[in-house]
């Protein structure tokens, strides 16, 4: 089926979006104050709790002591998931690369700086960036699964194990923005074959197209396939590098500024200006 390098693109860009959605509700949980819980089951000292709750910048508080202490681990998982979903994203796209930027599908190619050579072969130009973001991501993928059975088996309560939670979750922040640092350089500089489309091997690829076109002109779909599986067979069939497609999210109607407004819309949602403004009141208050 006829695709373009717009319609590729822009299906990660909607997924980023989901992944964007997927942190927010991440953050909504992580987004809670826990101070005043003491060691899970309060104080005998008159704290204000949601006094430090305003001036942290925090949305509201976890009011439960007990579950203040039972959210360890908990949270950690559930920020891991919605990760690994942005590393799953990153992860498909670096495959899809891999492979278009190859010589059987030659779709793309990258800038000497971008890819490495081969060990024998002089034409090469391995997408070694990629490959080693697909690696990235499967390893960010597992981490949820990692700590789901480091907490799996734990009473209420804080224990020790918790300890070792922190060992592979606090680096993974580094990791994801890496990943989507080195993603957003490259895809800056990636060179698409815009006469990709020209090669024989994908001479049939529009026949869907010339089979709807009979069906508009009044032929039965049945009629039209039976006529253009013919065609190809006996060698009569002439391709029309050509589509109609104007339906939402097609190939001629990509909708990417629907899919701009949604991730403004989602970025927005963070409300990250309410916590720049609690820390800068916190500061103003210090000095």
């Amino acid at each position: 089926m006829p695709s373009s390098f717009g319609l590729w693109f822009a299906a990660y860009a909607e997924s980023l979006v989901d992944d964007l959605v997927v942190l927010q509700a991440a953050y909504r949980v992580a987004n809670k104050n826990p101070l005043g819980s003491a060691a899970g089951y309060g104080s005998s000292f008159p704290l204000d709790r949601q006094l430090t709750t305003e001036l942290l910048g925090f949305d509201t508080l976890n009011y439960n002591v007990v579950y203040a202490q039972m959210g360890r681990g908990k949270t950690e998982r559930i920020v891991a998931e919605a990760i690994a979903g942005i590393a799953a994203t990153l992860g498909k796209l670096a495959q899809d690369i891999c492979l278009y930027i190859s010589q059987n599908f030659n779709f793309v190619s990258f800038p000497a700086e971008l890819t490495t050579g081969s060990s024998i072969m002089p034409h090469k130009k391995n997408p070694d960036v990629f490959e080693l973001i697909r690696a990235r991501a499967n390893k960010m993928m597992a981490l949820p699964t990692e700590i789901a059975l480091i907490t799996a088996n734990l009473a209420s309560g804080y224990h020790r194990d918790l300890q070792l939670i922190k060992e592979s979750f606090l680096p993974v922040f580094a990791e994801i923005k890496s990943c989507l640092h080195i993603v957003h350089y490259a895809l800056q500089h990636i060179i698409v074959n815009d006469s990709a489309i020209l090669d024989e091997k994908y001479r049939y690829m529009f026949s869907v197209e010339v089979v709807n076109d009979l069906v508009v002109q009044g032929m039965s779909f049945r009629d039209a396939y039976r006529k253009v599986g013919e065609d190809i067979a006996n060698g009569l069939f002439e391709p029309k590098h050509q589509v109609q497609h104007t339906h939402i999210g097609s190939i001629g109607n990509l909708c990417n500024d629907c899919i701009a407004d949604l991730m403004s819309e989602v970025v927005a949602s963070f409300r990250f200006d309410r916590v720049k403004t609690a820390l800068d009141d916190l500061l103003h208050s210090a000095e």
